[in-house]
């Protein structure tokens, strides 16, 4: 059960709070989390970054960037009126879309008074005697609040490889996950996209029907599948909006927060000739029912994990022109699902056009950035554009660029440096009142049905701490070190690649374990519900001092 300190309420120097809870980031769990605490009666201010709500939905606006999770299992439930009113065009929405939805969301519920833009947060310190937390922008200006809840999103930090002589290049350049709002004018120019992730794959196929040459540099080629993306019909319309309970019940009772079925048959309970029959039809079928709905040890069983990865390779085969080329882009390190596997549409075809070229960096790696373009060990080539799609520095990056200071004076970054250690992905060992909706040991998966779990869950205990009178919430460590043995125990029984942004492998100098929880989505969201009745074990809370 809970255990109990006492705290003073008196900031260092009588400083007053600015609010009680301050939340960091306008993304889809930060809007959530601000719109539960306001209606709990908490003082509560959302600071963001950039100048508007949409998180991921914001910054990354890349040609073709969209929802890989269907975008009525994506969205919020909590509202009939919200579920009524938002028509999504798409199964699988763009960016435009996804990031008008989450504005409408803001406005509808009258949230926007409540958020602070153009407010990037670089530093977070707990003052010890007052257990209160001061916020720093990058201007110098300081905030203090009871609690911090971050909502900085599991990808939020662009990551630009230290290639030589990046700065010196004369042309445009841009990241996926720092696009600008201004439209980029790709018709007639020599464009190189460095990268083939999933923005990489996303936004390849939309270009190439633009420029004058593409060339794309690949350092290991991904599992993509077709995403099977179409217009919602009028009578789709109708069925999404009947059905929107059945929707959230599929989502929430799945082991990873998706609306496909999945399979209770093993993979050799099947003839060669059935479970090619299951797979052509998985493969006609929309986003990752390829995975979800496949045969239920695809993912535990190497075998039958090496049988679909082969499938899907001769898919590759029969859509790539080039029998040298479709090789190269066939991953030969993991098998398929071992990283999330990308969604795509008309990946493939792209290279079949006369102006797509693949550069293997591992044939001719890249030696520097020039300042007309990118020199290979084969030479150099001249572009109007480079695209860096090269990804993010997942789950941690945001708060390890952050200077967050704890207890004691620990440095979050220093101790995340010896692997991370989370309280049920939500708290930090030695970093009281601080609550993250949305960052390691999340619930791998379709990521805001695993956020919503973390936003009830720190809407719960802030609510409980409130109604009994404490000041000070922190995650005992033991507990800490139990959930963390948990979350590396789950990231043993199914089929992983060791080279994946889920182990933070591509980031130089990071620790590599895996960084979300694998575990079942069903079983951690029962477990969640159940904490407020069992008075929140695991946790110490704090009293006012009485003097």
């Amino acid at each position: 059960m809970a255990t109990e300190r006492g705290v003073s309420l008196v900031g260092a120097g009588g400083a007053a709070l600015d609010a009680e809870v301050i939340i960091i980031g306008a993304g889809v769990s930060g809007i959530y989390q601000l719109h539960l605490l306001r209606e709990a009666g908490f003082d509560v201010r959302l600071v963001e970054g950039g100048t508007n709500v949409g998180g991921t939905w914001y910054w990354n606006r890349y040609p073709g960037a969209r929802f890989d999770s269907e975008s009525y299992s994506y969205g919020y439930f909590f509202s009939s009126e919200l579920l009524a009113e938002w028509n999504w065009s798409e199964h699988f929405a763009g960016q435009a879309e996804t990031e008008a939805y989450l504005n409408f969301v803001v406005d509808k519920l009258g949230l926007r008074d409540l958020m602070q833009f153009r407010t990037r947060i670089v530093a977070a310190t707990f003052d010890e005697p007052s257990a209160t937390w001061v916020l720093t922008t990058e201007d110098g200006t300081q905030l203090r609040s009871r609690f911090v809840v971050s909502a900085t999103g599991v990808l939020s930090v662009p990551y630009w490889p230290s290639i030589p002589g990046r700065e010196r290049y004369k042309g445009e350049a841009y990241h996926t996950g720092q696009w600008p709002k201004e439209p980029v004018d790709f018709a007639g120019k020599r464009v190189a996209v460095i990268g083939t992730g999933a923005s990489g794959v996303q936004l390849i196929p939309e270009v190439a029907k633009e420029v004058a040459e593409l060339v794309v540099y690949q350092r290991t080629p991904n599992w993509n599948s077709p995403l099977n993306n179409g217009k919602i019909t009028d009578e789709e319309q109708a069925e999404i909006k009947a059905t929107y309970d059945q929707i959230y019940h599929s989502c929430m009772n799945s082991f990873a927060g998706f609306v496909h079925r999945a399979s209770r048959k093993h993979a050799f309970d099947d003839s060669k000739e059935e479970r090619w029959v299951l797979y052509e039809k998985l493969y006609h079928q929309k986003g990752f029912s390829k995975l979800i709905s496949n045969y239920r040890d695809t993912m535990t069983n190497p075998e039958a994990n090496a049988e679909f990865s082969e499938f899907i390779a001769e898919k590759i085969r029969a859509r790539v022109n080039d029998p040298v080329l479709a090789e190269k882009l066939i991953p030969t390190d993991h098998g398929f699902g071992m990283r999330r596997p990308p969604m795509e549409t008309s990946y493939y075809e792209a290279y079949n056009q006369p102006n797509v070229q693949l550069v293997d960096l591992n044939e001719t790696p890249i030696v520097t950035i020039t300042e007309a373009g990118i020199e290979t060990s084969d030479g150099e080539r001249a572009f109007d554009i480079i695209v860096w799609a090269t990804g993010f520095d997942g789950f941690t990056g945001a708060l390890s660029r952050m200077n967050v200071v704890g207890e004691g004076g620990q440095v979050l970054r220093d101790q995340w440096s010896h692997g991370v250690v989370t309280y049920l992905g939500a708290m930090l060992p030695g970093f009281p009142n601080f609550f993250m909706a949305g960052g390691p040991h999340l619930i791998a998966g379709n990521f805001p049905r695993a956020t919503e779990i973390m936003v009830d869950y720190i809407s719960g205990l802030l609510q409980y701490a409130r109604t009994n009178g404490h000041t000070f919430i922190a995650p005992d460590s033991d507990a800490c070190a139990q959930w963390t043995d948990e979350v590396r125990e789950a990231a043993t029984i199914a089929l992983m690649s060791e080279k994946s942004w889920f182990r933070g492998t591509n980031i130089p100098g990071k620790t590599h374990e895996y960084l979300a929880y694998a575990g079942s989505l069903t079983k951690f969201r029962e477990r969640m519900d159940a904490m407020d009745e069992q008075g929140y074990p695991g946790i110490t809370f704090g009293s006012p001092a009485r003097v």
